[in-house]
C-alpha cells in the first residue's frame, strides 16, 4: 500500500490516473493515523469527492475530531470544531458585525464556519435555529451577515455528529434537514489489534503534543478538481434509472413510513460516482449504486411504528429493500 511518491498533486487532478493517485495517496496518510476505521475513511473521501457533507453517528472518544483535522492535513486546509450546545446561537457558528471604538467602524468577526473542514459536534444538543444556522450554510456555501452575502472557499464540507445513546436534552434534525447530508456514516469500536495500536501511541505521547506525521499531498484548489472530475464520470440512463428505482422502492415499502426522495437518487449517483473513481474508473457501475445504498439512504427513511416495535433496524429494511430491486445488465460503460 505504501505509494512510492508522496509528493503534491498540482497537475493531472482532471484525469482518470490523476484522480485514482491522488484518492489513494490520502487515503493511504490518513489509514496511518487513523487506526481500524478503514470502511469510515473511504466514506468520508467519497463524501469529500463528491462534495456532499457527512452526518456521522458513534459514542464519544472514536477519533472524529481527529479525522477532520487528519483530512484537512493532507491537502493543506483548514479545519474548525464547533461544540453544538443548547444556549449556541446562530451568530456563534456564522459571525457576527461588532462596533470597533478605534475606527468607528463595524468589523467583521468571522465564524467558524470559514473554514474547509467543519466538525460540528453533537449538531442535536442545539435548537432548531441554530441548526438552521448551519445547515443553510452547508446548502448555499455562503453566510448573510447584516445583508452582506460572504461567499466561503471550497472547498467547504461538514462533517457533523450525533451521539447515538444520549437523547435527553437533544433536538432531532428534522428529515428535510437530514437530507441535506449526502451520507451518515456509522463509526464504531475499531478491532482488537488497533485499539491496541491507537492506547500505546496515545499513552506514549504527551497529553496536548500528540503530533500526526502527515504529509501535504495536494492543495485545496486540488480537491476543487477533482471534485469537477468526479462529478464528470460517466453513468450510463439504466444505471441512472437503477439509482431511481431503489429510491422509489422505499416509498412503496411497507416497513417504510417515510421513503427517500429524488435528492436521495441525485445522492446515490454522486457518491456512487466517487466509489467508481476510488477504484479507477471512468463510469459508474450498479455495484457503485449498490454500496453507496445504506450509508445514502439510512437517514431519509423511516420504519412504520409496528416494523421498528419489532426490533428490526433500518440497515436490515433497507438491505432487502436494495436486493429486492434489479440491478442492470450488460452495457455499463459509456459507448
Amino acid at each position: 500500500m505504501n505509494p512510492e511518491d508522496h509528493g503534491e498533486f498540482h497537475q493531472t487532478t482532471t484525469t482518470g490516473d490523476g484522480l485514482r493517485g491522488l484518492i489513494h495517496h490520502m487515503r493511504w496518510q490518513i489509514r496511518r493515523v487513523i487506526l481500524g476505521q478503514d470502511h469510515v475513511i473511504d466514506q468520508v473521501l467519497a463524501a469529500l469527492f463528491a462534495g456532499g457533507h457527512v452526518l456521522l453517528e458513534g459514542k464519544p472518544g472514536l477519533g472524529k475530531t481527529h479525522l477532520v483535522t487528519t483530512l484537512a492535513r493532507t491537502f493543506g486546509g483548514a479545519s474548525g470544531r464547533i461544540q453544538f450546545t443548547p444556549d449556541l446561537m446562530p451568530s456563534d457558528v456564522t459571525g457576527f458585525r461588532m462596533f470597533d471604538m478605534r475606527s468607528q467602524t463595524f468589523q467583521l468577526r468571522k465564524g467558524p464556519v470559514f473554514t474547509n473542514l467543519l466538525l460540528a459536534d453533537e449538531i442535536n444538543r442545539a435548537p432548531a435555529k441554530t441548526q438552521a444556522a448551519l445547515l443553510e450554510v452547508m446548502q448555499e456555501r455562503q453566510v448573510t451577515i447584516d445583508g452582506e452575502t460572504i461567499r466561503l472557499e471550497a472547498p467547504f464540507m461538514t462533517l457533523a455528529t450525533q451521539n447515538p445513546v444520549e437523547h435527553e436534552g437533544t433536538y432531532p434534525l428534522p428529515e428535510a434537514q437530514l437530507d441535506r447530508f449526502v451520507m451518515k456514516v456509522l463509526i464504531d469500536y475499531p478491532g482488537h489489534e488497533p485499539e491496541c495500536e491507537i492506547v500505546q501511541r496515545a499513552a506514549a505521547a504527551v497529553p496536548g503534543c500528540e503530533k500526526a506525521d502527515i504529509d501535504v499531498i495536494c492543495g485545496p484548489a486540488d480537491i476543487v478538481a477533482a471534485q469537477a472530475a468526479t462529478a464528470a464520470v460517466s453513468v450510463v440512463p439504466d444505471v441512472i434509472a437503477y439509482a431511481v428505482e431503489i429510491a422509489r422502492a422505499t416509498r412503496e415499502s411497507r416497513a417504510v413510513s417515510l421513503g427517500a426522495g429524488t435528492r436521495g437518487a441525485i445522492s446515490l449517483v454522486r457518491i456512487g460516482k466517487a466509489f467508481a473513481a476510488m477504484d479507477g474508473r471512468s463510469y459508474v457501475i450498479p455495484d457503485d449504486i449498490k454500496s453507496a445504498a445504506l450509508p445514502v439512504l439510512r437517514h431519509r427513511v423511516q420504519l412504520t411504528p409496528e416494523v421498528a416495535i419489532s426490533g428490526q433496524q433500518v440497515d436490515e429494511v433497507l438491505a432487502d429493500i436494495v436486493n429486492g430491486v434489479p440491478a442492470p445488465r450488460g452495457q455499463e460503460h459509456p459507448a
